[in-house]
C-alpha cells in the first residue's frame, strides 16, 4: 500500500506519487494555474481594499446642515437650557467669551448677520445672540450631533 507524499492518503494508482485530492490539487497546480490563482488573489485583494477605502472616505465626508436643521436646533437650544440638559465644555466657554468680546466665535468663522458661520457643522448656523452663552452653544451642538452632524 502506497501513500500520498503530501497528504498521506492511500493512493489508488501506486505508480503515482501524489493522490490528487483537495490538498494535493492546491499544492500541485501546474505553474500556469498557480500564477493565475495568485494573480486573481491579488486582484481581489486590491479591489476589496479600494472598495473599503471608498466606503470609508464617503462616510467621512462632512455633511452640511440644512436650514431646517439649523432652525430646529436654534429653537431647541433655549428649551434645553431651561431644562438644564446642556453641558458646556471648555471650547463652548472660550467661544462664548470671544463672542461677547466681539471677536470671531471660531478660528475660521464668526457671527455675521446674526448667525455663526463656521466650517464646524455642529456650530454653523447658531444664532449670534446664543453664541455668547456657553450653555446655548452646548445645547445647539448636542442637537446637531443628534441630527448626524
Amino acid at each position: 500500500m502506497t501513500r500520498c507524499a503530501v497528504c498521506g492518503d492511500e493512493l489508488v494508482d501506486a505508480s503515482r506519487q501524489f493522490c490528487g485530492g483537495d490538498t494535493c490539487d492546491r499544492v500541485l497546480l501546474p505553474r500556469e494555474g498557480r500564477d493565475t490563482v495568485v494573480w486573481l488573489g491579488r486582484v481581489f485583494a486590491v479591489a476589496l481594499t479600494l472598495l473599503v477605502s471608498l466606503a470609508v472616505t464617503q462616510a467621512a465626508d462632512g455633511q452640511v446642515p440644512t436650514l431646517a436643521d439649523i432652525a430646529a436646533c436654534n429653537e431647541e437650544a433655549p428649551r434645553a437650557i431651561k431644562a438644564g440638559t446642556a453641558s458646556p465644555n471648555g471650547g463652548d466657554h472660550a467661544r462664548a467669551s470671544r463672542a461677547r468680546a466681539g471677536g470671531p466665535t471660531t478660528s475660521a468663522g464668526d457671527a455675521t448677520g446674526g448667525v455663526v458661520e463656521s466650517p464646524d457643522p455642529q456650530i454653523h448656523g447658531m444664532q449670534g445672540a446664543g453664541a455668547k452663552t456657553a450653555a446655548y452653544q452646548a445645547a445647539y451642538r448636542s442637537c446637531m450631533r443628534r441630527k448626524g452632524f
